[in-house]
């Protein structure tokens, strides 16, 4: 990779004017960032000297951000598995949301001094903001790619990322995988195969991408500057990916060649503070951006999504009662939840072939009471919203992780 810096000397192989020079400006001339003398150099001075232009051909460059608070566990593992998979360590980087522990120390063993930052106490969304600008992200580079701290990528992952980027859209995602972990992973394998391969692409077709999920986000600069990624909720990336939409900035393309991977709660405690959270923002994020009042097809997908759960569950727990009194038999009943379970079974076992993981069905008892907890989890976060207001968060401070497991 080229870097630039300010020479008085004319590039090598270049002639000499026989003219006399009519100004001292000086040459940009191409240096290798191994070469760069850091001892002379403070962090702005690097910044302005490792500049490139964005005039680029094709998609453009990309950069790698990833934003970390307390990931000793699991950041050099995420940053290896980057360089492994097509990242130059010298376009990546790291902001430390001041971490009690070592992830900073960690960072810089494996990346450049400058591209570790580290900041006050801020929360992801507010991090992401302040390393991009101290970086300037926007200026060097046409794509910011952002993952979580705790991801890992296949190894031909930002090859095939950056191959098939397209600079007619605003920003992509790739495919999202569970890591191999606990029974909550195994569920996890059955929700993320379903919505990659089923839900993701109806989206992409529709033009209604509701999601670019914290382990695979990829956001063009010019776009990435209209966003507010502190914007008062507790699911940023939901909230980002809305903004695009009602901003109308541009498509969101989907690569499926490019596959990322991300931990999972490893205990049912923290699935269930995990999913009341993303419920939680969700809703903040619907209510936030006006769904279902504008119209549009985003309100649509959105609304016939919610309507959808919302009429299955009537069925089970309104209609089927009230027939099963009024008829005194729970024949209804029994076939509704029969239908139900061997839908979801065979459901499974096709995910299980897709995904190459046969090891989900010896679980599958258990992967159909954690659908019914999402769905829970889900109606009541949606109805306690309306009943009961909560206050409006504050996601300056707020990081929330799981218990993350060494790789």
């Amino acid at each position: 990779m080229v870097r630039y810096m300010l020479t008085d000397r004319p590039l090598p192989g270049a002639q000499r004017s026989r003219q006399p020079a009519r100004s001292s400006m000086p040459v940009l001339a191409p240096i290798s960032d191994r070469n760069v003398p850091r001892s002379l150099l403070n962090f702005d001075e690097f910044i302005s000297r490792t500049m490139v232009s964005r005039s680029f051909k094709g998609a453009g460059k990309l950069c790698l951000l990833i934003p970390a608070h307390n990931e000793t566990l699991v950041i050099q593992n995420t940053i290896r598995s980057a360089i492994v998979s097509g990242m130059d360590r010298y376009d990546m980087f790291v902001v430390d949301d001041n971490s009690s522990d070592d992830t900073a120390a960690l960072a810089r063993e494996l990346l450049d001094e400058f591209n570790v930052l580290t900041v006050r106490r801020s929360g992801k969304g507010l991090a992401i903001q302040k390393a991009a600008r101290a970086f300037r992200l926007s200026e060097r580079y046409q794509w910011i790619h952002i993952a979580d701290a705790d991801g890992a990528f296949d190894p031909e992952y930002f090859t095939k990322f950056k191959a098939q980027l397209r600079a007619d859209h605003a920003a992509a995602t790739g495919y999202m995988k569970s890591s191999r972990g606990s029974y909550i992973g195994k569920f996890r394998v059955f929700e993320y195969t379903l919505g990659m391969e089923m839900t993701r692409r109806v989206q992409v077709l529709l033009n209604t991408l509701q999601v670019i999920p914290g382990a695979t986000s990829c956001v063009r600069s010019d776009v990435f500057d209209q966003l507010d990624f502190d914007g008062g909720t507790l699911t940023e990336d939901y909230d980002v990916t809305l903004q695009i939409h009602r901003q109308s900035l541009g498509k969101i393309q989907f690569i499926p060649g490019a596959t990322a991977f991300t931990q999972d709660p490893e205990s049912f405690h923290d699935f269930m503070h995990q999913i009341t959270r993303w419920y939680q923002g969700g809703v903040e994020c619907m209510i936030k951006h006006d769904i279902g009042k504008k119209g549009r097809r985003l309100d649509f997908y959105i609304g016939y999504q919610i309507l959808q759960n919302f009429t299955f569950l009537g069925m089970l727990f309104v209609v089927m009662p009230i027939a099963a009194i009024l008829t005194h038999s729970l024949y209804g009943f029994a076939t509704l939840f029969i239908w139900d379970v061997l839908t979801m079974f065979v459901t499974t076992i096709l995910i299980a072939a897709r995904a190459n993981r046969w090891d989900i069905l010896n679980a599958f008892p258990i992967l159909y009471a954690l659908k019914w907890v999402n769905t829970y989890v889900f109606s009541k976060v949606l109805i306690e919203t309306f009943v009961k207001p909560r206050a409006k968060p504050s996601s300056s401070s707020t990081w929330v992780s799981p218990t993350r497991t060494a790789a």
